[in-house]
């Protein structure tokens, strides 16, 4: 089966919005937008299965305070899209109440039901996430100096 143009989009807008509002309740909504076969990759995991996926999401819900994805861009071309995103968030772990906020990017695939069979997640990790945590600030930092040019 082959998807419309119109199905693709509307296929990703239920995904932004998925992702827009996501909370630790509708984490039990994964498998009406990941295929049960679906690979998801990022800096830190790489998984396959929707059990995968929603195990990366809990673990965000557990670690961060107030988790979440701000949807800035898409570009959507036959059965695929890349999202360009914002991640807000508190760190629990370290004493600071700033919200921290990381870009970022996601290569998504759908089949022809219009599920997510790959989703790759491009950020980085030094810049995004390293250089804000206190204990590594200083080293990130001083490393970045040392390897520019």
């Amino acid at each position: 089966m082959n998807l419309t143009h119109q199905a693709i989009e509307h296929a990703v807008q239920n995904l932004i919005e998925f992702f827009e509002l996501l909370d630790p309740d509708n984490l039990k909504n994964l498998a009406n937008i990941y295929s049960q076969e679906a690979k998801f990759k990022d800096p830190f995991n790489d998984v396959l299965g929707v059990k995968g996926i929603e195990s990366i999401f809990t673990h965000m819900f557990e670690t961060l305070d107030s988790p979440r994805f701000i949807v800035t861009e898409r570009i959507v071309q036959d059965r695929q899209c890349f999202l360009v995103w914002e991640f807000r968030f508190r760190f629990k772990r370290f004493d600071t109440e700033s919200m921290q906020t990381i870009h970022g990017g996601s290569h998504l695939k759908f089949n022809a039901d219009g599920k997510v069979t790959l989703h790759r997640d491009y950020w980085d990790a030094a810049e995004e996430l390293y250089e804000k945590l206190p204990m590594v600030r200083v080293l990130m930092r001083w490393l970045k100096r040392r390897a520019s040019s």
